[in-house]
């Protein structure tokens, strides 16, 4: 039997994981099952988007990721599974697929039509994604599931995008530590910087940083930096203090990169 994720806005004061994990192994006694986090903000996909991008890669092929973020089917957000990468993706289609994936195109989407066992459908991650998993970790295709679709839902105004010869891009996630990850990656970065000065601008041009360090102590105690993470994100920072706090730093910021004219 293989894994399934759980990735969830339900938070741990709630019976809402437990009775989950309780239905997966009621249809899946040998599953593994793996906690990515249950501590997203209510509704927040774009973070959501960013933690399971950066992490389903380290987990192997044929794995199940359930997203439990705003997994209410809608008339405009159908109920999906998604095979991309060669791994499975069951959620509600916000948008959030189109976060993780970019503009890299899954390799099957199916709007599934899978039954729930009672007709109150408040809890779908229960009732209909772990079905879903369980069905896969069993051997099922998935296009036994529901019908297949040509694509998912985009969700253009999350991606950086370039205006007015600015890069612009929004933090994605504040980590534990008070660092702020944009959604900026170090690949769109280089090409749009080249060999160019720039500024990172973010809050007001007081907090500017002209350049990119390679680690936290790069900079003195107490000062700000940007560098790019593990995730090749670019991430802004203060070496020892926490970036959220001191520079006022919140989820959904605009942050820019400026040129210089020389």
């Amino acid at each position: 039997m293989g894994v399934i994720t759980l990735t969830t806005d339900f938070q741990k004061s709630d019976y809402y994981i437990g009775i989950v994990k309780g239905a997966l192994y009621s249809l899946c006694p040998e599953a593994k099952i793996v906690d990515i986090t249950h501590d997203i903000p209510a509704y927040n996909i774009s973070k959501a988007a960013y933690i399971i991008k950066n992490s389903y890669s380290h987990f192997p092929e044929g794995t199940v990721h359930i997203i439990g973020v705003s997994s209410e089917a809608t008339v405009e957000f159908a109920h999906l599974v998604v095979k991309y990468d060669n791994h499975y993706f069951v959620g509600s289609d916000t948008g959030i697929f189109s976060l993780i994936f970019g503009d890299l195109e899954p390799e099957e989407v199916i709007e599934l039509n899978v039954s729930a066992d009672s007709n109150r459908l408040s809890f779908p991650t229960k009732d209909i994604f772990v079905k879903v998993a369980a069905h896969i970790q069993k051997g099922g295709t998935i296009s036994v599931l529901g019908r297949k679709i040509d694509g998912v839902l985009k969700k253009i105004a999350y991606q950086p995008y370039i205006d007015n010869n600015q890069l612009k891009g929004m933090v994605m996630h504040i980590d534990s530590f008070g660092n702020a990850i944009t959604n900026i990656s170090e690949i769109l970065f280089n090409n749009f910087v080249k060999n160019y000065g720039f500024s990172v601008v973010f809050r007001n041009s007081d907090y500017d940083i002209n350049r990119i360090s390679y680690t936290y102590s790069d900079v003195a105690e107490g000062e700000k930096l940007a560098l790019f993470n593990t995730t090749n994100h670019l991430e802004i920072a203060i070496n020892k203090g926490r970036a959220d706090k001191l520079l006022g730093l919140r989820d959904n910021d605009l942050i820019r990169i400026e040129l210089h004219d020389s």
